[in-house]
């Protein structure tokens, strides 16, 4: 009872502003509206646009239910509060995301789309964006020439999957979520590239093929770049590579620089 009274004290004294998330109960509703009992701070109505817009989220709605609504003008022409359940649903999504993204939260999202850009997901219903470059190395297109119209063939190859990212930017005033599958296995792959040095030479996996090398996949989590010019010229015994994707070959480490994984199939001994 304590807390009921400091809390009508609290609504008494803080009267409705424009912007601010309260919550409320249905108290009736018409085809095209739908009124909230807000206590103090007077009664709500979701009509119009905002009613159209909310219309899947009010469906199954009823009186007596409570929901979270955001006030966006603090009288109609009929006296009542203008509400929009849309925004408000909105301003706690982002502020989910910006604890997720924080906190470093692993989240499980469904590729809706592509372009030549990246994929295209959605996260708590707001439209989000995972560029190609923050692409895992197994999801990454590795394109011929880097054309951009291969690299949408193989990017639409993704939708309908799911996959694991990270919250890598954000910004409510741009609507702008930027999403990144790599930096979930940035951290292992970092701890465990610490294992390898200069010189060794590894058991990989060609894991694609291009005219500027091959990228090799090795250990648990890794992967590194063999550069055309560190492939041998072909000879009698050996006419061609003719690397393929799925081949298993050894190579030599030449280069480990910011994070990234050189290889040279030239000269093997160690």
């Amino acid at each position: 009872m304590i807390k009921s009274l400091k809390k009508i004290k609290q609504d008494i004294v803080s009267p409705p502003k424009v912007g601010e998330i309260v919550e409320g109960q249905i108290v009736a509703r018409g085809k095209s509206a739908l009124f909230v009992d807000l206590g103090a701070k007077g009664v709500g109505v979701i009509r119009g646009r905002e009613f159209l817009q909310a219309k899947d989220m009010l469906k199954n709605l009823a009186p007596e239910d409570t929901l979270v609504v955001k006030i966006t003008d603090l009288e109609d022409e009929e006296g009542y509060r203008e509400i929009s359940l849309l925004k408000a649903s909105q301003e706690m999504a982002w502020e989910k995301l910006a604890a997720a993204k924080e906190q470093g939260e692993v989240i499980e999202v469904t590729v809706k789309g592509a372009n030549k850009g990246g994929l295209l997901c959605t996260v708590e219903n707001i439209q989000a964006f995972l560029p190609a470059s923050q692409l895992s190395p197994e999801n990454y297109p590795k394109v011929e020439g880097a054309d951009p119209s291969k690299i949408a063939q193989e990017l639409q190859k993704l939708i309908g999957k799911k996959l694991k990212i990270k919250i890598f930017d954000l910004s409510p005033a741009e609507k702008k979520l930027i999403l990144s599958e790599k930096a979930i296995k940035k951290e292992a792959a970092e701890e465990e590239l610490t294992t390898y040095k200069v010189s060794d030479v590894v058991d990989g996996i060609i894991s694609g093929v291009t005219s500027f090398g091959a990228f090799l996949k090795f250990g648990q989590n890794l992967e590194g770049l063999i550069r055309s010019q560190e492939m041998p010229e072909p000879s009698e015994n050996s006419p061609s590579l003719n690397l393929k994707i799925g081949q298993a070959i050894k190579a030599k480490i030449i280069e480990i620089a910011s994070g990234r994984v050189y290889f040279s199939l030239k000269d093997l001994s160690s």
